[in-house]
């Protein structure tokens, strides 16, 4: 195994979510332990205000949370925050951002990084939609399944604005659908088996 690949092993979380997802976002951090050894990765499509999720989230959880920069190394036990008008993509260990490739209508910011998660990323991937309007990320989601992933939705029940989980369940590629506390808990039942199983493929 190469040195890039024995950097790119563990299991990161894609969190997507917009309109609501911030109580979906503390309700879920405050649930999960700072070791389970998975990177949080939560990409926000609200794109036209800067975000102030760093400064936020940090109260509710005791991982480290950082604000994405370009060439940012990607770290188990970090809670990691899309900055606003930016398309996020992995380049081996690192966080790579571009121009929004759709600046016009709903985003698709989460679609965009699933899909690069699916194409250079070695670990588990586990793919979360929250609250939010529209269907973003859904587009990725039987993606996310089909190299060996977990997809989860957000119980509607327990949604501020269910737009974004209903559209996900509605692919038919979802595996769970829970609530925040219950994502937690499904996450890190997916981190211990990959400890089990280090090397077990996606």
């Amino acid at each position: 195994m190469t040195q890039e690949h024995s950097l790119k092993n563990f299991p990161i979380v894609c969190v997507g979510g917009s309109a609501g997802g911030l109580d979906a976002y503390i309700r879920l951090l405050k649930c999960l332990p700072a070791d389970m050894g998975v990177a949080i990765v939560i990409v926000n499509h609200i794109t036209l205000m800067p975000t102030q999720l760093h400064e936020v989230l940090p109260r509710f959880t005791p991982m480290p949370v950082e604000l994405i920069t370009e060439n940012l190394v990607i770290e188990p036990n970090h809670v990691f925050i899309i900055p606003s008008n930016r398309d996020l993509h992995v380049d081996g260990e690192v966080f790579q951002l571009k121009p929004i490739s759709k600046p016009r209508g709903w985003p698709d910011v989460i679609t965009v990084f699933l899909k690069s998660l699916t194409t250079y990323w070695d670990g588990k991937l586990i793919a979360v939609i929250v609250s939010g309007y529209d269907g973003d990320g859904a587009a990725a989601l039987c993606g996310i399944k089909e190299v060996g992933g977990i997809t989860i939705a957000q119980k509607l029940d327990t949604a501020a604005q269910p737009d974004m989980p209903e559209s996900a369940i509605d692919t038919g590629c979802i595996d769970f659908v829970l609530s925040p506390e219950d994502i937690a808990r499904e996450i890190v039942h997916i981190a211990q088996r990959e400890e089990d199983t280090p090397e077990s493929p996606r």
